[in-house]
C-alpha cells in the first residue's frame, strides 16, 4: 500500500500548511473546492481526535476533459482531488494523498492523462511545503 499512499512532513504547524497550501493551489490555477474539517466532525460526534482536514482541489481543465464525455462520467466518483492535512501525537503536521496516477494507469487515455496531470501537480504543491 506504501505506493498507492503518500505522507510527507510539513515545514508548517497545521494550520499554516493549510493556508500556505491553498495560496499555493490558486497560484497554479487551481481552486479549493472546500476544506473539510474532520476534527470538527468528530468533536460534532461526541469523539477527540487530533487536527486533520481535507483539501478538496480542482483545475477546471482537467476537470473538463472527463466531466464533458458521457463515457468518462463514470469517473467523476474520484473528483476532485484531495489532499489531507493532518497532526500526529508527534506534534508534527502531515500531508497525504492518493496515488490517483498509479491508479489511471488502469484506465489508460484521457482519464490517465487527466489523472497523472493532477497527481503531478499536487505532488508539486506539496514539494513546497514539505520537509522531505
Amino acid at each position: 500500500m506504501n505506493t498507492m499512499f503518500f505522507e510527507n512532513i510539513s515545514r508548517y504547524g497545521f494550520d499554516e500548511t493549510v493556508n500556505r497550501l491553498s495560496e499555493i493551489v490558486a497560484e497554479n490555477g487551481w481552486k479549493v473546492i472546500q476544506i473539510l474539517d474532520l476534527q470538527e466532525t468528530m468533536r460534532k460526534n461526541g469523539k477527540e481526535v487530533l487536527p486533520v482536514k481535507v483539501m478538496e482541489l480542482c483545475k477546471p481543465d482537467y476537470a473538463y476533459r472527463l466531466l464533458s464525455d458521457d463515457a468518462l462520467r463514470i469517473y467523476a466518483n474520484m473528483m476532485p482531488c484531495r489532499i489531507s492535512i493532518h497532526q500526529k501525537a508527534d506534534g508534527q503536521t502531515y500531508v497525504s494523498r492518493m496515488n490517483s496516477a498509479m491508479l489511471a494507469v488502469q484506465m489508460g487515455g484521457v482519464v490517465q492523462e487527466v489523472m497523472s496531470g493532477a497527481f503531478t501537480d499536487a505532488e508539486d504543491f506539496i514539494r513546497k511545503i514539505s520537509i522531505d
